[in-house]
């Protein structure tokens, strides 16, 4: 069976799962991690639960269902997890050379978006300069993943997508973006710094 590391190891050089309609069941890369991507046309299930009883809850020509409200539930009730929201996955390749923006490093702290990265990732690392902050660190199966956040005196002048640019240049590896739909400006962010959706994701996480 391959691991989620191996999938994702693919789309990050450009091979996109092949689209069966089929929902394979792979094994937690970690105690941690633990949720549902979707790709166009194939659902993986990251979870060590019996593959069986993952299968008995999906129609087999639904393939939205693993995204769907009742599946999650009852994966979160099997599990005593609490779902996350619904991200656009979206992945960017490195870039050379210094970020486009000066920035600072820092021990990382107590602000609220350091705070969850601290919960779902490794190796985090933050950046701060006057306009907001940039956290790096290593989340699902070991992908680097990035978030950013602009302060509320910045926004609306285009700094998240030099932030999310930024990020870019702070990695030696292909970058990993969870962004929840609803927030336009973010997706926009993300988007205007070349940043490409794959999928969508839900991690289910322990109280």
């Amino acid at each position: 069976m391959r691991a989620l590391g191996d999938w994702l190891a693919d789309v990050e050089h450009g091979l996109m799962p092949e689209p069966s309609g089929r929902t394979v069941v792979v094994p937690q890369p970690s105690p941690r991690d633990f949720g549902v991507i979707a790709f166009t046309g194939r659902n993986l299930v990251f979870a060590d639960i019996d593959p069986a009883w993952i299968h008995g809850l999906l129609p087999p020509d639904d393939v939205s269902a693993p995204l769907s409200p009742p599946f999650l539930h009852a994966l979160g009730n099997k599990t005593g997890r609490e779902i996350g929201t619904v991200d656009l996955l979206a992945l960017a390749p490195p870039l050379p050379g210094p970020p486009p923006i000066p920035l600072t490093e820092v021990t990382p702290t107590g602000h609220p978006r350091v705070a969850r990265a601290l919960r779902h990732r490794d190796d985090v690392r933050v950046w701060t300069c006057p306009e907001g902050v940039v956290l790096t660190g290593r989340g699902v199966a070991g992908r680097w993943e990035v978030a950013v956040e602009v302060d509320e005196a910045h926004r609306g002048h285009g700094v998240g997508r030099t932030l999310a640019r930024a990020a870019r240049h702070l990695v030696p590896g292909p970058l990993w973006a969870q962004i929840a739909p609803g927030n336009a400006a973010s997706v926009r962010a993300f988007l205007a710094a070349d940043f490409i959706p794959v999928g969508a994701e839900v991690l289910l996480t322990n109280p």
